[in-house]
């Protein structure tokens, strides 16, 4: 089994960056700035990002099975360099609407989503495969993917960081330059060994392949409640900083703490997989996910110095949610015999999954919030108590359904 060194690593990893430099805007600031920009309620941000996500989780499939199909010796690479100006055109367009945009922002949104949406898709779908592919080995897989996932972080932590310092505007310029700086350097990473198998009757049959592995279904249905419990609170973050804690000036320095505790746990996720297995690892995180953040339903106004503690507790279980989960998916592939082969099949639905589960959070929980009669900006305590309920008690729950999924599955000797 091959063994890559830190340096081979990082250049396949440093892609990871620019791809979390988007996915924070696109995922947390998105409903927060066009509310503002162009008044727009929460019910329409939120139908629109519905059926954005619903579009584009659809299309991930299709993609993955095009990338598995596809006869080129570095598929992925060429998959990841037709996704570079898709990424470029749609985060210019979305953050920095023209004055026009103000006659129909609900349909530019739409546009300009879909656009970011492909060529995330795209490029997301093919630099996971392409990790999957590249090892089989247990110390190997933890490692890669929290060298990957340690790059994203610190692209979320720029995310975090530029709009409140330089604005919203600098961000689509810096992301471009990013972008394709670790495109560059991505050229110089290994390949994988890429297996020819026998190809199914249909694109169809190609793209939900996975699903006739029972390990797969299981980590799949672990990984939906995860990440649906996941969602709620990101796409809820800067309500409830501004108006439940009165916070607003803290938002961007919060988010900082949260990536910056789940990028320094890397390391000491790797340590605990590599000896106990990421099933076990993982089924950690999630205990102390909901031990630490069922906290912040109790807090109130000026609560800093808690919130502080939560962010940077649960930040530490995000480093597992972030590094674990693929770890344990290429250790499934690689037990289903499918190593080299579909990994484009099984990372299309693994990030169908991830898109459902931001599509339910924001096309439920902000028209629910409204219904509820929660208006951002408002004090009103009916309002605010339900977005108190819905981002803190309405994760946990499902986290904790999710970690009893995972103690059930056939996951934790692979």
């Amino acid at each position: 089994m091959d063994t890559y060194r830190f340096p081979a690593l990082l250049a396949y990893g440093l892609f990871g960056m620019p791809l979390a430099l988007v996915a924070l805007p696109v995922y947390v600031y998105v409903p927060h700035f066009y509310a503002q920009h162009f008044n727009l309620s929460l019910s329409a941000i939120g139908g629109i990002l519905l059926a954005a996500r619903l579009f584009d989780a659809f299309l991930d499939p299709a993609l993955g099975s095009w990338l598995d199909r596809s006869g080129s010796a570095d598929r992925y690479g060429r998959a990841i360099n037709i996704s570079l100006p898709f990424l470029v055109v749609g985060l210019c367009g979305l953050f920095l609407p023209p004055a026009r945009a103000a006659n129909f922002p609900l349909q530019w949104l739409l546009a300009t989503l879909l656009v970011v949406y492909i060529g995330f898709s795209m490029a997301t779908i093919a630099h996971q495969s392409w990790g999957a592919a590249l090892t089989q080995s247990q110390a190997q897989r933890s490692r890669l993917t929290a060298t990957r996932e340690s790059c994203g972080l610190l692209g979320v932590i720029l995310a975090a960081i530029l709009p409140g310092t330089l604005g919203m505007q600098w961000l689509p310029l810096i992301f471009a330059l990013i972008l394709l700086s670790s495109a560059l350097v991505l050229r110089t990473a290994p390949r994988p060994l890429l297996v020819t198998g026998s190809k199914p009757r249909s694109a169809a049959v190609a793209a939900f392949e996975p699903f006739r592995n029972s390990r797969f279904r299981w980590l799949f249905a672990v990984f939906l409640l995860n990440g649906i419990a996941s969602a709620i609170p990101a796409t809820l973050f800067l309500f409830f900083v501004d108006d439940r804690l009165q916070l607003a000036s803290w938002g961007g320095a919060l988010l900082v703490l949260y990536f910056v505790a789940g990028a320094a746990s890397m390391p000491g996720w790797y340590l605990l997989a590599r000896r106990y297995g990421e099933a076990r690892a993982w089924l950690t995180a999630m205990l102390l996910a909901i031990c630490i953040f069922i906290w912040a339903y109790a807090l109130s106004a000026g609560d800093l110095l808690p919130f502080a503690v939560i962010c940077t507790m649960s930040g530490v279980a995000l480093g597992a949610d972030l590094a674990l989960p693929p770890a344990l998916l290429a250790a499934v592939i690689g037990k289903a015999g499918h190593s080299g082969q579909k990994e484009g099949a099984y990372f299309g639905l693994w990030n169908w999954g991830t898109k459902m589960n931001l599509a339910l959070a924001a096309g439920i929980s902000l028209p629910l919030l409204q219904f509820l009669g929660y208006v951002p900006g408002s004090a009103d305590h009916r309002g605010v108590q339900a977005l108190s309920c819905a981002y803190a008690l309405l994760p946990c729950a499902l986290k904790l359904i999710a970690a009893f999924t995972l103690w059930r599955a056939p996951l934790r000797d692979i």
